[in-house]
């Protein structure tokens, strides 16, 4: 499998470059502070996004600081996003490792996340492009939108495949969109090639989060969070509402009653470990992850078909490594 590694290649030369603009972002004169800051920017996970952002700007044309700031600012605003978001979610880990709430307190979290946001701005000011700074206003608007619909769906915990699609859309395929556009923007694509890169970073994103879903109904150990976990927390995710709708409804029914009562904490450990077991057998039953696993593979078919306008490149050939990478990682 292509690695992370392979798949940054063709900008590796501007990389670090990256790397010291982030570092240089995220410098605090507060010791505290910059604990933090510390303890988020080595939890940063595999910077996926920024990868995005500059490939996307160097199958147009060479790399410029205006890039580099772009793909920083909208790293910080992912970042500060999930620190937000773990607050909210009351989740005590993220990629493995305690969430910064659950390292300090929430009023830290909350504090720190709203400092990453300001840095956003003077980054944004600084790239003096009226169009990025409505790309990354854009961003900050859908995140904290698909955060309130999933709060609001969560209300009632059962949605459907058309709710679903409304929430990992605002929550993960237009952070990769703006990715895409804010890099396509930054080099001087022309409007074509930007809408092509649009279409390829929604698609990508809608590919990531259909993954991390099917991992909840997985048994993998290098995944870096309890499987069901999203169940556990009132989520409910497309294998599961796949199987539902299979499902004939007494069975359906008895299902939704056991993950309303487990949401609850209403099963002592042994019969919790029991349930989940019991839903993630009917999720296999009705193919529910077979499902999953196919509108994945369509979103992947469409996302290459859009970089069908680019020649063949080492950034083009990169993006559709990142598309591999995005349906058959194990993390």
């Amino acid at each position: 499998m292509t690695t992370i590694a392979d798949i940054r290649r063709p900008i590796e030369a501007d990389w670090k470059r990256y790397e010291k603009v982030l570092r240089d972002s995220l410098r605090a004169d507060d010791k505290v502070q910059q604990k933090v800051l510390d303890y988020i920017l080595a939890r940063s996970g595999k910077q996926l996004r920024p990868m995005v952002v500059m490939l996307c700007a160097q199958i147009c044309n060479p790399i410029t600081d205006k890039t580099l700031r772009t793909a920083t600012a909208l790293d910080l605003l992912h970042n500060a996003s999930l620190v937000h978001d773990d607050v909210v979610d009351n989740s005590d880990t993220r990629r493995g490792q305690p969430a910064v709430h659950a390292q300090w307190t929430n009023k830290v979290a909350v504090l720190m996340g709203d400092y990453m946001l300001a840095k956003v701005i003077g980054l944004i000011a600084e790239v003096r492009n009226i169009r990025i700074l409505e790309i990354v206003s854009k961003l900050g608007h859908n995140l904290s939108s698909g955060e309130m619909l999933q709060l609001h769906y969560g209300a009632s915990m059962w949605i459907d495949e058309a709710q679903y699609l409304r929430i990992i859309d605002r929550k993960t395929a237009q952070l990769f969109q703006a990715c895409a556009e804010g890099g396509a923007e930054s080099a001087g694509c022309t409007q074509r090639q930007r809408t092509a890169l649009c279409e390829y970073g929604r698609l990508l994103g809608l590919c990531f989060q259909i993954k991390d879903d099917i991992f909840d109904y997985s048994d993998l150990e290098e995944i870096g969070k309890p499987t069901m976990s999203d169940l556990r927390d009132g989520k409910v995710t497309l294998p599961l509402i796949i199987a539902l709708q299979r499902a004939p409804q007494p069975e359906a029914e008895e299902i939704k009653a056991k993950g309303e009562k487990l949401v609850a904490k209403g099963y002592s450990p042994e019969e919790e470990a029991r349930v989940l077991e019991e839903i993630k057998a009917f999720v296999m039953r009705f193919k529910g992850d077979e499902y999953a696993v196919q509108q994945m593979l369509a979103y992947k078919k469409q996302a290459t078909e859009a970089l069908s306008v680019f020649r063949d490149s080492p950034e083009k050939q990169s993006l559709l490594a990142l598309l591999d990478y995005a349906i058959n990682r194990v993390q």
